[in-house]
């Protein structure tokens, strides 16, 4: 006689302790390859130090390779980064906010990268926006990712606007660039992992900023047209999510 079936719960149960013990060994692995990296990148500078004092020039087409070396190295070590803050598991510490402030404060230190590459920010807040209860920490990180990613769009300048507004039980957060914008195929992607149109790009800015609003209950929908622009919304519960 068959053995009934798992309940969803189990289900569950069984694929969160899956992702949990995937989670670790990728996690570990990655702390391995930083170890030897760190020693490599040590040498490589120790290295760079010795030749800048000789004016051979052998030396210094050494030094030009090593100084190539050091630009991968260095991408290696914030993809590694990138990664472990992609799998680690979060235990998110919610907490009552006014949105508009949190944002308002993420926006003053992004506001030195948007001059700097000639983005103009413009807020539109909504003065009777509910309190929402997140993880101001985590929160920061997704937001600045998304901001990155709009400013890597307008390598030229632009605008941005960034607008707060009541959306059903919850809060909506839109973002909206005057970007390149995507095609269909790329924004059919643009939340997988390791998926990037960007040479350099780690590919987990994006899945990172989704999984940290799915953890707080909430979810992020995406537009855009091919140069045009691209608008984010962020849509998150006034409640903290039950679990």
């Amino acid at each position: 006689m068959n053995s009934a079936s798992p309940s969803p719960e189990e289900v569950h149960r069984r694929l969160v302790a899956a992702y949990t013990e995937i989670a670790k060994l990728a996690g570990g692995l990655a702390h391995e390859i930083k170890n030897p990296l760190s020693t490599i990148r040590l040498n490589m500078e120790l290295l760079a130090e010795d030749l800048a004092k000789s004016d051979s020039p052998r030396d210094r087409r050494a030094l030009v390779k090593i100084s190539l070396m050091q630009r991968e190295c260095q991408r290696l070590q914030n993809l590694l980064d990138n990664f472990l803050n992609f799998a680690k598991l979060q235990t998110l510490q919610l907490e009552p906010c006014d949105l508009n402030e949190e944002i308002d404060r993420i926006l003053e230190f992004f506001r030195p990268t948007a001059a700097e590459y000639g983005i103009e920010i413009v807020r539109y807040f909504d003065a009777e926006l509910p309190s929402v209860v997140i993880d101001q920490e985590a929160f920061r990180g997704a937001l600045l990712n998304l901001l990155l990613n709009a400013q890597q769009a307008m390598p030229d300048g632009g605008q941005l606007v960034v607008r707060t507004r009541p959306a059903g039980v919850g809060v909506a957060i839109e973002l909206i660039d005057t970007g390149e914008g995507m095609d269909d195929e790329t924004l059919s992607h643009i939340f997988e992992a390791f998926y990037s149109t960007k040479s350099g790009g780690s590919g987990l800015g994006l899945p990172t900023a989704r999984k940290i609003i799915e953890g707080h209950g909430g979810r992020i929908r995406v537009q855009s047209q091919l140069g045009k622009g691209t608008q984010f919304t962020i849509e998150l519960p006034t409640l903290p999510l039950l679990r």
